[in-house]
């Protein structure tokens, strides 16, 4: 049985504790590699094919529009083999409350039968939002399992947090 991580993270300027600062890695993407490492699983980053701005602000802006307007955002081919895989922890931050829409194109191009998704997110608040009922809506026969919502000011330090959310996928393989 095939697992592995996928996900979309953006380097920059963030919002993290009430103020802008810049970061050289993502949020999720962090996450992303502290799972990879306690769970030994393959790690695979969603990359628009138009990159976002390192500017907060303008990079908001374009994701609430994408949002509204329900555009499909074109990212670069992975190296993963998605139909080989039974197992998928999909991680994303939460853009105005939900994943952003690399993710729901990524989403609406993949087969989910049989399918088992584990999500995570990084926010400032927010948790999951409405993500994990859209992931329901487009990933008809996948399960999903519980996810993990970390604050993306705290990614640092949530190593144990990583550690007691994959306990249920290693007791089930």
């Amino acid at each position: 049985m095939q697992a592995g991580i996928i996900f979309f993270s953006r380097a920059g300027e963030n919002y993290i504790n009430g103020k802008k600062q810049l970061v050289s890695t993502g949020n999720t993407e962090i996450l992303a590699q502290k799972i990879s490492e306690q769970a030994q699983l393959p790690v695979y980053s969603l990359r628009p094919l138009e990159p976002y701005s390192m500017n907060y602000d303008e990079a908001v802006q374009k994701a609430e529009k994408e949002k509204q307007t329900l555009a499909k955002v074109g990212y670069e081919e992975l190296a993963a083999d998605i139909e080989q895989m039974e197992t998928i922890f999909l991680g994303f931050p939460n853009w105005w409350g939900t994943y952003p829409r690399i993710v729901a194109t990524f989403l609406e191009q993949q087969d989910w039968k049989n399918k088992t998704l584990y999500p995570f997110c990084t926010h400032e608040g927010s948790a999951f939002g409405s993500s994990i009922q859209d992931l329901h809506n487009y990933c008809p026969g996948a399960e999903i399992k519980k996810g993990l919502a970390v604050r993306g000011s705290k990614v640092d330090r949530a190593d144990t947090a990583v550690k007691n959310w994959l306990l249920s996928y290693q007791n089930n393989h």
